[in-house]
């Protein structure tokens, strides 16, 4: 019903667990519903992402509270959201990229900034694009301002000379040639008595005037307790095989990586995680079977810590195994992947 009818959070939760996906609306060319935002442990627009998300499931615009996030109805609206995801990264250039590039096949919709949605519509205007239009959609619950600040800092290793510059600098770029500027490139300019022009226009699927309701950031201790909700009980999880090889060309300080590489990666999967590790060179080996991470992460962590190398690279047969293994054993309701380690050829 876009634009006539508002889209906001919940369009998206009934749309992420509807059996029918896009068949629903009319479009089952369109397959399922593929959401993308960044981690919000690495990037602002990913705990913008998920503080959106537990709003709209308490129904507020401020004052969120951690009684809020205790309540079964926002872990279960943002665990719906999530559910939708195909992965998550750290960069929302890269989001923005992939879906630009690979269009609604790799993603349908991404949590990123409005000028870069601006800035794709102009390539595409300007024929250096063949994708679909992309449009910026603003929240019916709201939306935050992600700004840009600029501050001298009040500290005593501040020199008078480099206050001073810095006060000229501040000046240059609230001077309405700069402020311009901002707006060519598809950034909202920080006075607000400037008039928006284009690309912050509807040809290049901006609203200017939204956003209508901003969101209030929450105290921190209740931004932490939404990263915290969400790693625990709303990010969807990962079924992960590793297909790490320990031919013999591997040895000395390229095993030595691989195995660090490998201890570091881990770290970074949640308990809820499940993670499978094969090891091959002459022949295949399960060090660990597809299983939730936290029940075995301190054991598969001593066992990677033991690896050695030996015999030749059968790459194509472990990668084959891996995905057999994900065909039958994974989730398809998790996020799947394969990740394969090695130095050579087959």
């Amino acid at each position: 019903g876009w634009p006539d009818t508002p889209i906001g959070w919940s369009d998206v939760a009934a749309l992420a667990t509807s059996e029918e996906g896009w068949a629903g609306y009319g479009y089952p060319e369109w397959g399922s519903f593929k959401l993308g935002h960044t981690h919000p442990n690495f990037s602002n627009s990913g705990i913008i992402s998920v503080i959106a998300e537990a709003d709209a499931g308490a129904g507020k615009q401020r004052g969120l509270t951690m009684d809020d996030l205790q309540q079964p109805e926002v872990q279960a609206f943002m665990a719906e959201v999530e559910s939708s995801i195909i992965h998550y990264g750290k960069s929302t250039g890269f989001f923005a990229h992939r879906m630009f590039d690979r269009g609604p096949s790799y993603l349908s919709a991404a949590v990123m900034y409005e000028n870069l949605v601006a800035a794709q519509e102009s390539k595409r205007i300007a024929g250096e694009s063949l994708q679909l239009p992309v449009v910026a959609i603003y929240p019916k619950e709201g939306t935050f301002w992600s700004n840009h600040p600029y501050i001298v800092l009040n500290a005593p290793w501040v020199t008078d000379e480099q206050r001073e510059a810095a006060e000229i600098f501040e000046a240059y770029l609230l001077d309405k040639p700069q402020q311009m500027r901002a707006i060519e490139y598809g950034f909202r300019p920080a006075d607000p008595s400037i008039a928006l022009t284009s690309p912050l226009d509807v040809q290049h699927g901006v609203d200017p005037l939204q956003p209508q309701t901003v969101l209030e950031v929450p105290s921190a201790d209740v931004v932490v307790g939404i990263q915290e909700l969400w790693a625990q009980r709303a990010k969807k999880p990962v079924d992960l095989v590793v297909v790490l090889d320990v031919s013999g060309s591997m040895r000395g300080e390229t095993i030595a990586a691989a195995r660090n590489s490998l201890i570091q990666f881990i770290g970074f999967l949640d308990d809820r995680d499940r993670l499978q590790i094969i090891l091959f060179s002459d022949e295949m080996v399960t060090l660990t079977p597809l299983s939730p991470l936290g029940e075995k992460r301190e054991d598969v962590i001593r066992r990677v810590s033991g690896i050695t190398e030996q015999g030749d690279t059968r790459l194509y047969d472990a990668v084959e195994m891996a995905y057999e293994e994900l065909q039958q054993n994974g989730d398809s309701k998790h996020i799947r992947a394969i990740v394969a380690l090695s130095d050579g050829m087959d």
